[in-house]
């Protein structure tokens, strides 16, 4: 029995770690082809090389933060793949400075462009493509932050993952007529390279009961394995551990 993924394409923002990177691997697990995309090409290489299967992870450098760079990584992944039938936007930063009164608004400039400015851009992109074969799945790496403006996230981060959930509502409804689905995960505490910059250290104990990043790949192929007519809008997941409030 063939593969739901035979001949499926991907291209996973934020790629190079962490949400990005397992979702990445699981996806290729799948049999489907995958690239890759971040700021930093020399992690990018890295991360694409712990796939050792075939066909291997492409990978491209991008700003998703930079609508001009996302244009040329759309147009480089189209001669790449063919055409992106999934697209998994997990790019995203925070910083250490969290609250409004230690935050810069040169901070929240970053985190907002970044974690929001960057995932319309990726959707501005793909969705023309999508629009003409009438068949696309977008999925959208959000947090618990956007469903709780929790302390734990800060305020840039929070706000900009609650314009993600918006975003990605208001467009899913937008594209029903075109047989698209959007979906946003909201993953609770995942032990990836983001809490380097909480402002205060992580512990090794409370790590250990964090989410890990092939849990949210498997959530995302398992979304990517329903069929056209079923659409998950929302989906959160956390920790056994962590409190949902």
């Amino acid at each position: 029995m063939a593969s739901t993924f035979s001949g499926k394409t991907a291209l996973v923002t934020g790629g190079g770690s962490g949400i990005g990177l397992g979702t990445a691997l699981a996806l290729a697990r799948e049999g489907c082809r995958v690239a890759i995309a971040g700021r930093r090409l020399d992690v990018l290489r890295a991360a694409a090389a712990t796939w050792s299967g075939q066909p291997p992870i492409l990978f491209q450098a991008c700003d998703v933060a930079q609508l001009a760079e996302v244009e040329k990584l759309f147009t480089w992944a189209n001669q790449q793949l063919g055409r992106i039938d999934i697209l998994v936007n997990a790019a995203g930063v925070n910083i250490k400075q969290r609250m409004m009164s230690n935050m810069e608004p040169p901070e929240w400039d970053r985190v907002m462009a970044i974690n929001a400015s960057g995932v319309y851009h990726c959707m501005y992109c793909v969705l023309p493509q999508m629009r003409e074969r009438r068949d696309g799945l977008i999925v959208n790496i959000s947090s618990i932050s956007g469903k709780r403006a929790a302390a734990i996230g800060g305020v840039a981060y929070n706000a900009s993952k609650f314009a993600v959930a918006a975003l990605s509502t208001s467009v899913a409804n937008e594209e029903i007529q075109n047989n698209i689905r959007i979906t946003n995960i909201y993953p609770g505490e995942v032990d990836t390279p983001i809490l380097e910059h909480r402002p205060q250290p992580v512990s090794d104990e409370r790590r250990a009961k964090m989410l890990l990043p092939e849990d949210l790949g498997a959530m995302v192929v398992a979304i990517a394995r329903l069929p056209p007519r079923a659409h998950v809008p929302e989906l959160i997941i956390k920790p056994t551990a962590q409190e949902y409030c």
